[in-house]
């Protein structure tokens, strides 16, 4: 493919987004050409016959020329970077919720019983090693636990550790890290997906490339709205969710105009609809700052108001 690229005059080049697509398109890019990357779901549509490659291409031709199609930002080697670190860290997470569940279950066998918790956890498996009631074998088994546990939080600590000095070292990171609900882990991967929000032209266009937005079904004058949708990224919706979870957990202590807003809402809707609510409204906060380059300041509410 870069042999026949580079034989051709510069022209515009469609990608269907997929793996190694960005790759691709960086490759090309440097061959004078004009590349654009298009949501496989945007393509879908415009497939004509049976699913194959001709029919794809004409596909993507299509799709490529119509107005309302949003095309996906490409993403620098840095970035992408930065996403890896994100895959390996929710691998690992998933590994050590599987291990403190298999231990915990195992140990049951042999009468020893501790809590959830990580500090629990450690004790656990701890006061089983080098006590004479066990054998050489279960205690054997469960060193072997405790050194693949401790090299998991090792991994996930260092991590952390990457994604923060990367963080801080920009000015988009700071200013998502002032924003309630946002975190080190939501901050990089906000920034590695969206860099400045350049893609968007508005807040809301941005909250519904996330899917924050309730799903619709209309039919003449009838409109109902439902929960959200499942389309998008899933894992940077989950981490805006999760942020917007932990702000509303704690809204009720914070007297600014966005916790009492959340404090409300808590009045007449179930928590899991409130943190999404918030998550849509970070969103949009997000893409403002971002966009205008500025820090997050709470709005005071006065006490007669």
């Amino acid at each position: 493919l870069p042999d026949f690229m580079r034989q051709q005059s510069p022209t515009t080049v469609v990608i269907e987004a997929c793996n190694s697509s960005h790759y691709r398109d960086r490759e090309i890019a440097k061959l004078r050409h004009d590349t654009k990357l298009i949501p496989a779901q945007h393509v879908t549509p415009f497939v004509r016959g049976n699913k194959n490659d001709h029919n794809d291409a004409f596909a993507i031709a299509e799709a490529s020329q119509r107005d309302n199609i949003r095309f996906v930002p490409v993403k620098s080697e840095y970035h992408q970077e930065i996403f890896c670190l994100h895959r390996i860290c929710e691998r690992l997470i998933k590994n050590k919720t599987a291990l403190s569940n298999q231990s915990r279950r195992l140990l049951t066998e042999f009468g020893v019983v501790f809590p959830c918790g990580h500090k629990a956890l450690l004790g656990g498996l701890k006061s089983v090693i080098d006590n004479p009631q066990y054998s050489h074998r279960l205690q054997n088994l469960v060193i072997d636990m405790l050194i693949e546990y401790e090299t998991i939080i090792k991994r996930l600590k260092d991590i952390e550790q990457q994604l923060r000095m990367f963080v801080e070292g920009s000015e988009s990171g700071r200013i998502l890290l002032g924003i309630p609900g946002i975190g080190i882990i939501n901050a990089s991967a906000l920034i590695a997906s969206i860099d400045k929000g350049q893609a968007f032209n508005s807040p809301k266009e941005f909250a519904v490339w996330l899917e924050l937005t309730p799903k619709q079904h209309a039919s003449g004058n009838i409109s109902k709205m439902g929960g959200i949708t499942k389309r998008g990224d899933r894992y940077l919706r989950k981490q805006v969710i999760h942020g917007a979870r932990s702000f509303v957990s704690r809204a009720a202590k914070n007297t600014d105009a966005l916790s009492l807003w959340a404090t409300k809402l808590r009045v007449t809707k179930p928590f899991n609809k409130v943190a999404v609510a918030m998550a849509h409204r970070l969103a949009r906060l997000i893409w403002i700052l971002l966009t205008r380059q500025e820090h997050y300041c709470a709005t005071p509410v006065s006490v007669s108001a």
